[in-house]
């Protein structure tokens, strides 16, 4: 288990990437502190957990309000008396559109809730790592800010900022033994992705076919196994690795 006794947070823990987060870093054995708005969600998560002899807590958290991010870290602090990790997935998506004729205000949102959130929780944990001369953050990110897809612009420039975050903080953060990268996920395959093809209807089938033929592993890399990396960048096997980007996409963009 290479997470065994290390307390991690996790925030957007809602459906797909977030929940598979949460239980296998559970199954890593870390103790995981389950953030998300929807309080329903973040218990059901929890409570999953620890009747398959995990150890988590449910916490809400609105990553726009500071002092939720504040009360979050003290959350895991109260708990555990630490904190060793960081995920930052909280989630909106802004509709699909082009952004010449975007939404403005739907692109503030998801500014406010990507990257600037993803800086406030960073802020909310950062003086507890640096008092312990160790933590891992990692920024979760979207193969979208390598590969431009029509309609994707508004989610994808908020994600960007937040890479750039990762690497700012890494630099800043230059030997406090704070460590901090972004994994940048592809097409996974989950829940949100496979109401994505029910809604097409007759073509979902077709469509799902297609898009797995042209990742070259084969398959849509499903959820559960792409948040091993996860797991691997909050794990001391990735202790000299800071400032990094990962791409977790099974090929569909192959990095230069």
């Amino acid at each position: 288990m290479i997470l065994k006794d290390k307390v991690v947070i996790v925030t957007g823990a809602g459906p797909g990437m977030g929940q598979a987060m949460c239980r296998g870093a559970a199954a890593e054995g870390a103790r995981v502190v389950v953030s998300a708005r929807s309080i329903e969600a973040i218990n059901a998560i929890a409570a999953d957990i620890a009747a398959k002899g995990g150890e988590a807590i449910a916490v809400r958290c609105d990553v726009s309000r500071v002092e939720d991010c504040n009360a979050l870290a003290k959350a895991a602090l109260d708990k555990w008396g630490r904190i060793d990790g960081l995920v930052h997935s909280a989630y909106y998506h802004p509709d699909w559109a082009n952004l010449e004729v975007h939404s403005i205000e739907q692109l503030a949102q998801v500014l406010d809730v990507v990257a600037v959130g993803g800086l406030r929780m960073a802020q909310a944990v950062i003086p507890t790592m640096r008092a312990q001369g160790r933590g891992s953050i990692v920024n979760v990110s979207t193969l979208a800010t390598r590969k431009p897809m029509p309609g994707e612009g508004g989610y994808a420039m908020a994600k960007a900022a937040l890479n750039q975050l990762s690497r700012q903080l890494a630099v800043e953060l230059g030997g406090t033994g704070i460590r901090v990268n972004t994994a940048l996920m592809g097409w996974m395959d989950g829940a949100p992705l496979q109401g994505f093809f029910s809604s097409m209807g007759e073509g979902g089938s077709a469509f799902r076919n297609q898009r797995a033929s042209e990742i070259p592993v084969g398959h849509i890399p499903p959820d559960t196994d792409c948040a091993k990396a996860v797991y691997f960048l909050l794990s001391d096997y990735a202790s000299e690795i800071t400032g990094a980007a990962l791409d977790v996409n099974g090929g569909d963009w192959v990095a230069p």
